[in-house]
């Protein structure tokens, strides 16, 4: 290669793929601004992500131009972030850009003052303007540095307001009230023909979904049902879902879930593995039961390593071109499907709904398998014999083409929710390999990610770790580890989980607000900590940490952990009513508070068969925990008794006198006393 920079030593995907650019980039380190520093030189940090289809095109167009990077190394101290590797990066210059009344995305590019504070930024600029930038920015900076360190001064300001405010103002009340309010507003912005929010593009929002699926149950609310249930089938037949080989794309560019935006991400698939199973468990939909299959061995298939780590996400480009390893063109099908092509191009709408450009379908479904078969003289078995060999013959057809790239790096967080969509699918359908595969990936994370005193590192990659953990890290962690618990009831889940909550409130917890900070507290960092409360395509870490205190106080019966909740919900509730969108699931920890909620333990010999009893149906106000002998978990503790298979209904700790069957327990339920 004619040039090598420092991103050579990197272990991130992304920034290898900057390496051989002309631009001198280095990784982001406190040494490198310390560099600048010394040199009185400003900063371009420049973030973005393996799969971001706008980052390869500002790549090729200005980051391999040698006219561009003389002018980039000339003036500045270039600095290429992963934003996955480091989302606190991420978020403090993402905060700076939209303070300076800029639209946020990726990738992103922010000019700073030489100890990192944001001076200047934008997303994607074409190479002129992009030149143009650099040069006027850094002029203006050596004619007027004073004025330019008080403008970094004052946004930094800013940055810290939005970051660490603490101050409740107004404290509501949680009550069933505050929700219903948020939800009726909202229902305003659903569409209830093609699902999701109104309007384009489409984004599949599993945390937005499974609390409403959790609030259409509790409340007996039909068009919040309705409305999940038509989003998730939307989905399921549209081309954001990769109707050959299972899996979704990150979101649809129109408003029919059409034309996805072809990147796959592991967090996306992991929630939606969860949604999809609990949503067949609510309305026993069996395209949704083929979804969650389809999607565990895409995971497995084409994100897994032979370590159990799942890798982050597959590109949306092949060949330079973005889609082209998922679309198909007629005469190619034609030729791999013969005589049954017809109906293959009838069921996947290889038609003008399905055609996308240059030629190129986008396989996707109008309706039911149902209804189709019916109107063709099938049986329901029929076609679903011949759409699976269809699958299989355009699945083997693929793996000739040129894979997307793929971003093999292992982040706790993304395989923390990938452990939870696995485990929802194994209590939805009880199949022993989706168990064997969290099982398998659990153990890889608490060998490989986590000390011996709690604390956790956020990257993996070739038996390599690095990064301290971030609050994700930790909390999707414990919230995966409780549910191993709960679904195995093997103590060393909980005691794991007890570990990382106890680490995670030494280091990240802040007395005066109430919430955990998104780094450690003592990191030493050029950027500004901040608390995340906002729920968006991944759950807020403050509200999964909420949850899962709310967990832990049950069945440990800890009284601080209540007293914590009730703490960080003084945030959340005066915003709730108003934007319930942005606040999912902290909605679904006031449900667990405002609407019955129960703790089941089942003690017995037989105690994992009764589990598997009670756990078929959708049950997301209930709290599971099992053994099969003498327990010292406070909710298990004395309640085992030889030669018995007891179930306790309780309620924070107080139990009603237990019964012997599944069908008792689960009328004992019912009634929401």
């Amino acid at each position: 290669m004619e040039h090598t920079n420092n991103l050579i030593h990197s272990t991130s995907p992304y920034l290898l793929q900057h390496a051989h650019n002309p631009v001198n980039w280095n990784q982001w380190s406190e040494e490198i601004i310390a560099q600048a520093q010394k040199e009185n030189k400003l900063v371009l940090v420049s973030i973005g992500y393996a799969a971001c289809h706008w980052c390869h095109v500002m790549e090729h167009e200005s980051f391999e131009d040698t006219a561009v990077a003389r002018v980039m190394n000339e003036h500045y101290v270039c600095i290429k972030v992963d934003r996955e590797e480091r989302p606190d990066v991420d978020h403090y210059y993402m905060s700076a850009v939209q303070l300076m009344g800029q639209q946020g995305g990726w990738p992103l590019n922010i000019i700073a003052l030489p100890d990192g504070r944001p001076i200047w930024g934008g997303t994607y600029f074409t190479k002129e303007t992009w030149i143009k930038n650099l040069k006027t920015v850094a002029e203006f900076y050596k004619q007027n540095e004073e004025k330019t360190t008080e403008y970094g001064e004052q946004l930094q300001e800013g940055i810290e307001q939005v970051s660490l405010i603490t101050e409740v103002e107004n404290r509501f009340p949680i009550n069933s009230k505050l929700l219903v309010r948020g939800v009726e507003s909202w229902k305003q912005r659903w569409d209830m023909k093609e699902g999701g929010n109104a309007g384009s593009p489409k984004f599949p929002m599993p945390v937005n979904l499974e609390f409403l699926l959790y609030y259409g149950f509790i409340k007996n609310d039909n068009k919040a049902l309705e409305f999940v249930h038509t989003t998730l089938g939307k989905m399921a037949r549209g081309g954001i879902y990769d109707q050959v080989g299972g899996g979704f794309a990150r979101y649809s560019v129109d408003d029919i879930w059409k034309v996805p935006h072809f990147e796959k991400m592991l967090y996306d698939n992991g929630q939606l593995l969860s949604i999809y199973s609990k949503g067949y468990q609510q309305f026993k939909n069996e395209e949704f039961k083929r979804v969650v299959y389809e999607t565990a061995d895409f995971l497995e298939r084409e994100l897994m390593d032979k370590s159990g780590a799942f890798y982050s996400s597959l590109d949306a480009d092949s060949e330079g071109e973005e889609g082209k390893f998922y679309v198909w063109n007629e005469r190619e099908l034609q030729q791999l499907i013969g005589a049954d092509y017809p109906l293959f191009a009838d069921y996947f709408q290889v038609n003008k709904k399905g055609f996308w450009e240059q030629g190129n379908t986008i396989l996707l479904r109008n309706g039911g398998d149902e209804n189709f078969a019916a109107k063709r003289n099938l049986t329901a078995h029929q076609l679903q014999i011949k759409v699976s060999k269809w699958k299989f013959v355009l699945l083997k057809e693929r793996e000739n083409r040129i894979r997307p790239g793929l971003d093999d790096k292992t982040l706790t967080s993304w395989n923390a929710l990938a452990i939870q969509g696995l485990l929802d699918a194994y209590k939805a359908f009880k199949d022993e390999h989706f168990l064997k595969l969290a099982i398998k990936n659990a153990t890889f994370l608490k060998d490989s990610q986590l000390n011996e005193n709690g604390k956790l590192y956020h990257n993996w990659k070739a038996g390599t770790r690095s990064i301290e953990g971030f609050l994700e890290d930790y909390a999707l962690l414990i919230q995966a580890y409780i549910s191993m618990f709960e679904i195995t009831g093997d103590d060393i889940w909980l005691a794991l989980a007890n570990k990382l909550t106890e680490y995670t409130t030494l280091h990240f917890y802040d007395e005066r607000s109430g919430l955990f900070y998104f780094s450690e507290k003592i990191s030493k960092s050029v950027v500004t900590n901040h608390f995340q409360k906002e729920d968006n395509v991944i759950p807020a870490a403050n509200s999964v940490m909420a949850n899962n205190l709310h967990r832990l106080y049950l069945l440990n019966g800890t009284i601080d952990y209540k007293n914590m909740i009730s703490k960080m919900l003084h945030h959340i509730t005066p915003h709730f009513s108003k934007y319930p969108m942005a606040y999912a699931n902290w909605g679904t920890l006031m449900l667990k508070q405002t609407e019955p909620y129960f703790e089941v333990a089942v003690c017995g010999i037989n105690s994992n068969i009764l589990l598997n009893q009670l756990q078929v149906a959708y049950l997301p106000n209930v709290l599971w925990a099992h053994t099969n002998s003498e327990s010292a978990i406070p909710l298990l503790e004395n309640r085992f008794q030889i030669g018995d298979d007891l179930i306790y209904i309780c309620r924070e700790g107080v139990c009603q006198l237990p019964v012997k069957s599944a069908d008792e327990a689960l009328e004992l339920i019912s009634k929401h006393p």
